[in-house]
């Protein structure tokens, strides 16, 4: 997952070993959407900062972050502060629809509704 010469969204995690497994959802979200997604270190100890940061390494502009139950979805233009979307507690569905909404910022489409 890891080939950063494609542009693709970013999804940062702490280290090689973290376990992304339950976050299948909003990668399938993405990759419905048909843009690619990879992964990436970046060692940061603030959620935000992290799916800041992947959005600044993305070539789409686009980073994600997840910490615990907290998912962010970040956008390189925005605030470090304030991301498009920070969610806790999501499940599949939710996770489906983030992913897709990433994915749609890309491509400049109107998001889905995430219900919360």
């Amino acid at each position: 997952m890891m080939n950063n010469d494609k542009p693709s969204i970013i999804v940062a995690i702490e280290d090689e070993n973290q376990a992304i497994d339950r976050l299948q959802s909003l990668f399938n979200g993405i990759e419905e959407e048909e843009i690619p997604v990879t992964t990436m270190v970046l060692k940061f100890n603030d959620v935000k900062q992290r799916a800041y940061q992947a959005a600044l390494a993305s070539r789409l502009s686009v980073g994600i972050g997840f910490e615990g139950s907290e998912i962010v979805v970040h956008y390189k233009n925005l605030h470090e502060e304030e991301p498009l979307f920070d969610i806790l507690n999501a499940n599949a569905s939710q996770q489906r629809i983030l992913g897709a909404n990433a994915a749609r910022l890309v491509k400049g489409t109107p998001f889905k509704e995430l219900k919360q």
